[in-house]
């Protein structure tokens, strides 16, 4: 995710084949198994920022989701949630993730279920407890709710012709029920009907559309696990644009059919930009890339999964200068490599994600528009101990305040940490570090990583001992000296962000 400068108010809200089996989830079973008698009640992997977040006693292998869309954005979707996992512990009850809509039923394994609803969590009693290492079958049949409940804004956005999504960080449950936490990746198959003058495009690749009446019915399907919170399904008046991107990649860009010639001279900068990356760290990670432009105001653009959500008006505002706009292009690109395909297996991992996206989006404004990396971050330097005293060090940031839209989508996750990323290429060299980075998305591919996996690694590709490094770098509450530069000093007290994404205000 990049929160975008815009002059109303923003509403941020940001933004597996093989696995890392959670330290979290392991000991928030044993909370499973006390409160699998008792009462309902809401549980959590034990996440330090979401705690009721994700449920422990079972590993989601695959999601099958149905929406059906009446045409209109203001009414509820009929769904239905079909969910196959592993359970990995004896499950009295299973516990869903799931906010915001009504249940009309659930059955588990065939069989009707019971249940009830408990904090954020959809509660399922099964006929008989689940056994540990047994796969099982969840349908969930509900609505999913496109309107915002209080003052909370659910993973549906509401466009000028329809809906896209936007579930990160934390409200995917709010449009279908789910293991709702980063750590627990699975397969997607996504169905969407429609009436027939609206086009519905999702994650992955289309495998088929079929009309039935006056509508039609699109299904999608990944070809990698992905993380609840990077779901995509957009529905509108729209027009799929097709075109190649290295080594034949499938580029598909969803835009409003009415600004298609407006938006196409930034759709083809894509592939260039794709090869650009893959020049960078690697082979692009996914089936398939390309861009949402949403006629929609969100404040921020979104890295969902293999279709990345930006607004329309970033592309067609004048007052943005072309380096600017392209730098945040690859930020969401880049993003499908650092965080989607190498996912945080906890929220406090955060600074992987948004650290590594600032980073290449700051080499991209460096190579492509002249805004030059060091002053870049020698600004973050000066600015980095207001933000850690604001929202906490990169690696430890500050829970999110209830009802703070910003969550936990701070600078000390962006600027601030994409300069702990420059201290490291001073610490260990830039060759060292080029070698770090390749090796990190090869390694985790598809998976889930820790801050603790990247120390590792920094360490076996330096041949160093870092743990001091990291330690003050990640988690002090004051910036360190940068390595190579003696005379940066801290300078500001404050959570100003001193990047592309907010630089520019009037045209250049």
């Amino acid at each position: 995710m990049l929160l975008t400068p815009r002059s109303r108010a923003h509403r941020p809200r940001t933004a597996s084949s093989r696995r890392l089996k959670s330290a979290l989830l392991a000991s928030a079973v044993s909370v499973c198994l006390v409160a699998a008698s008792a009462p309902a009640a809401p549980l959590g992997v034990g996440d330090r920022l979401f705690p009721y977040l994700g449920n422990p006693g079972y590993d989601v292998a695959a999601y099958d989701l149905s929406f059906t869309y009446s045409g209109s954005n203001s009414k509820p979707l009929q769904a239905v949630t079909t969910i196959d996992a592993w359970t990995t512990s004896t499950l009295e009850k299973i516990n869903l993730d799931f906010a915001h809509g009504k249940v009309d039923s659930v059955e588990v394994d065939g069989r009707p279920a019971t249940f009830e609803s408990a904090g954020d969590d959809l509660v399922v009693t099964p006929e008989k407890p689940l056994t540990p290492g047994s796969r099982t079958r969840l349908t969930v049949r509900h609505t999913s709710d496109p309107v915002s409940s209080g003052d909370r804004d659910g993973g549906w956005v509401r466009t000028a012709d329809g809906l896209a999504m936007a579930n990160q960080a934390d409200v995917a449950h709010l449009v279908f029920p789910c293991n709702d936490h980063p750590s627990d990746k699975a397969m997607f198959t996504i169905r969407v009907t429609a009436p027939d003058e609206y086009t519905a495009v999702a994650n992955g690749l289309p495998t088929g559309a079929h009309r039935a009446g006056r509508t039609t019915t699109w299904t999608y399907r990944t070809a990698h696990p992905m993380a609840t919170e990077l779901a995509q399904v957009t529905i509108g008046r729209s027009t799929v644009l097709h075109r190649d991107g290295p080594h034949g990649l499938p580029v598909r860009d969803v835009v409003p059919t009415k600004d298609r010639e407006v938006l196409e001279p930034w759709l083809k900068k894509t592939p260039d930009q794709i090869a650009w990356m893959e020049s960078k760290v690697g082979p692009y990670p996914f089936e398939t890339y390309g861009v949402l432009m949403a006629d929609a105001s969100t404040g921020f653009e979104l890295e969902t999964q293999t279709l990345s959500l930006f607004e329309k008006d970033l592309f067609t505002e004048p007052g943005y200068p072309r380096w600017y706009i392209e730098s945040i292009m690859v930020h969401e690109l880049s993003h499908q490599w650092f965080g989607d395909s190498v996912s945080p297996h906890t929220w406090s991992d955060l600074w992987l994600n948004e650290g590594h996206a600032t980073w290449y989006e700051s080499l991209y404004a460096e190579e492509k528009g002249g805004r030059t990396l060091e002053e870049r971050m020698k600004a973050a330097y000066g600015a980095s101990d207001g933000w850690r005293a604001a929202g906490g060090p990169p690696a430890l940031p500050k829970a999110p305040e209830p009802g703070q839209k910003i969550g936990i989508f701070r600078p000390n996750v962006y600027d601030g940490a994409a300069l702990v990323l420059y201290a490291l290429r001073q610490e260990i060299g830039e060759k060292a570090f080029e070698q770090v980075e390749r090796d990190w998305v090869r390694d985790h591919r598809d998976a889930t990583a820790t801050t603790a996996d990247f120390r590792r690694l920094a360490e076996q590709v330096s041949g160093r001992d870092l743990g001091t490094f990291f330690q003050d770098w990640l988690y002090g509450e004051k910036t360190p000296p940068m390595p190579g530069h003696p005379d940066w000093r801290p300078t500001a007290q404050n959570e100003k962000k001193p990047k592309a994404s907010q630089a520019p205000r009037t045209p250049k």
